[in-house]
């Protein structure tokens, strides 16, 4: 081991660490805990950055690394059952600049406490990479030759980590938390959280979201598929191993509230298959066995010693060394890397078996060579999703939706609204519903005939397609009838925002259905019910709205629903701004 001078050394034993827990982001049971510095102030550092950049200016990094490393995997050892989760520990990229550096020592330091090597992650950032010559991908090649779990930390600030995405592959990915910040309000975040999240997983790799502290912000990633979540509404960084706990009950409360009324777990569960896996440390003769044991099986997936999904084996793999004359014995060469079962690992997507059944139809559909993916319980393998069987719920959903779609808009109807009420009634969250009536719609009908009021019709539905969000259920009653409604993640000032948008946008382009003439005199002129001529304004759309109270009380809920929206539909044809609001304790 590298020798620390005695100022160094004196530094290290007052400085301390500090661990705060990342979650499973659908059970809320710990996954991991990171390492974070402190006490530095105590020895003359302004910040922890400040600690690495002096050992770096007087070259020491390298041994004062591998010193505090020790004590870091020490202190891990102190929390309640750490043998079943991971330890994450930053790395600085600087290490491979120091003269003394070496390779071994963190196994050295792992047999010495005991420690096995899929409970360490190394989190390596961006940080050094312009002003100096380290390298990423030099580091994270490094650590996963040696068998160790590697995080990209800081994701997406850089410039590096999508080439990483390519060249090296880390096992997990850790979003900065700029873009996490009020994720909930900024659709234009959401959306770059998704395609990072649809890419990360393609390449079997892990999302955790760093650095959440709301509900809403939770909610949010949990819907776009993260894994796993770290942040202050967790918990704050703490120098007391007892606090640290197996499970979150404050996360898993809001997490289950968001599940209710929700199959989706049983309808996941009828299609996957339990496939026996294999294990990286097997070797390649074992996987020839396995193959003639299980001679209908084309895949299989393979773990670590965690039972933690790191790919799969195709069986055409071996198939060009069973039949060729060298083949059996290459693979059956100790020394030799065909004999290695890690060599041939490819990536697979895996995900938690508490994702939506959309998000996963969305992530089979968006790689196109897909074969299936890997499902998980609270970061474990739980058995596999063939193609086969996620088109077969693909189906499912498309019959479900085709069966209710109104044949005009295409949009869901009656029986999906239904659903969706009765889905609230179960669930513990608040949610915005309106009612859409566009406003003399018969009389537009009567003057300019049913095909341009079927247009009219298709306007509506497209403007709500285009300016609503993709988590609104947008649904078409009938007629000129038309509902919405959305779970309140944060404040229902957004969805309202969404809704006066919807109308505004409605009465500005309906215009273009008039003539210049009704459009010059603001009306148009027909007959009422009574067959009476009567002039009658333009078309617009009025909106009921109701906001259902977290603690509301449950009993007749969809008749009490129903009746409200009915008498608020004319009081908001009245008002200036065509809505009418109100809430439902």
């Amino acid at each position: 081991m590298n020798k620390l001078s005695k100022k160094w050394q004196e530094r290290l034993d007052l400085l301390d660490i500090a661990f705060q827990p990342i979650l499973n982001m659908h059970t809320g049971k710990i996954y991991a805990v990171e390492a974070l510095l402190r006490n530095f102030r105590d020895v003359g550092f302004k910040s922890i950055f400040e600690v690495f950049d002096t050992a770096y200016s007087e070259n020491v990094l390298f041994a004062f690394d591998i010193a505090l490393r020790e004590k870091t995997f020490k202190k891990f050892t102190t929390i309640q059952n750490y043998e079943e989760i991971k330890l994450f520990y930053n790395l600085d990229n600087r290490l491979f600049e120091m003269e003394d550096f070496s390779g071994g020592n963190t196994n050295k330091i792992l047999k010495k406490l005991n420690i096995k090597k899929e409970n360490i992650c190394f989190e390596i950032s961006e940080r050094h990479e312009i002003s100096n010559n380290s390298s990423m991908e030099r580091v994270l090649t490094h650590y996963r030759d040696e068998n160790f779990f590697v995080a990209i930390d800081d994701f997406g600030t850089g410039y590096s980590g999508y080439k990483l995405f390519f060249d090296s592959t880390p096992d997990i990915i850790k979003i900065d938390r700029y873009f996490l910040q009020d994720i909930n309000k900024s659709m234009k975040k959401q959306l770059m959280l998704r395609s990072i999240t649809n890419l990360a997983v393609q390449f079997g790799i892990q999302v955790l979201a760093e650095g959440v502290e709301t509900k809403a912000e939770l909610l949010v990633c949990k819907e776009i598929g993260c894994h796993l979540v770290q942040g202050y509404l967790v918990q704050h960084p703490t120098q007391q191993v007892l606090e640290i706990q197996k499970e979150y009950e404050h996360v898993q409360t809001i997490l289950q509230s968001s599940k209710r009324g929700n199959s989706n777990t049983n309808s996941i569960e009828n299609h996957i298959q339990k496939i026996d896996p294999l294990y990286k440390k097997q070797t390649m003769s074992e996987v020839v066995t396995y193959f003639k044991k299980h001679k209908d099986r084309e895949i299989v997936p393979i773990l670590n010693n965690k039972d933690e999904p790191l790919g799969v084996f195709y069986e055409k793999q071996i198939k060009e060394y069973i039949y060729s004359p060298f083949g059996i014995s290459l693979l059956n060469n100790g020394t030799s890397i065909n004999s290695k079962l890690k060599n041939f690992i490819e990536p697979c997507s895996h995900v938690d078996i508490n994702n939506d059944i959309n998000t996963i139809i969305e992530l089979f559909s968006n790689n196109p060579v897909s074969t299936g993916i890997i499902i998980t319980v609270n970061s474990k393998y739980y058995g596999f999703l063939s193609a086969r069987a996620i088109i077969s719920m693909m189906n499912e959903e498309n019959l479900i939706v085709a069966r209710d779609q109104n044949p005009l808009t295409k949009l869901p109807g009656n029986r999906m609204i239904q659903k969706y009420i009765a889905d609230i009634e179960q669930s513990d969250n608040s949610y915005v519903l309106c009612y859409f009536d566009l406003d003399n719609f018969k009389a537009f009908n009567d003057v300019y005939g049913f095909r341009n009021g079927d247009r009219v019709i298709h306007l509506f539905a497209d403007i709500m397609r285009k300016n609503l969000p993709s988590d609104f259920l947008k649904a078409h009653i009938g007629g000129d009838d038309f509902f919405i409604a959305n779970k309140i993640i944060d404040n229902s000032k957004m969805c309202l925002n969404y809704i006066q948008q919807v109308i505004s946008i409605f009465i500005k382009n309906v215009q273009e259905f008039y003539t210049d003439e009704d459009k010059k005199r603001g009306y148009i002129i027909c007959k009422n019910r009574e067959g009476i001529v009567q002039n009658f304004p333009m078309l617009t759309v009025s909106a009921s709205i109701l906001i259902t109270n977290q603690k509301r009380k449950r009993n007749n809920f969809s008749n009490v629903l129903n009746e409200i929206l009915a008498l608020q539909k004319k009081v908001a044809k009245t008002d200036p701004n065509h809505i009418a609001v109100s809430s439902i304790l």
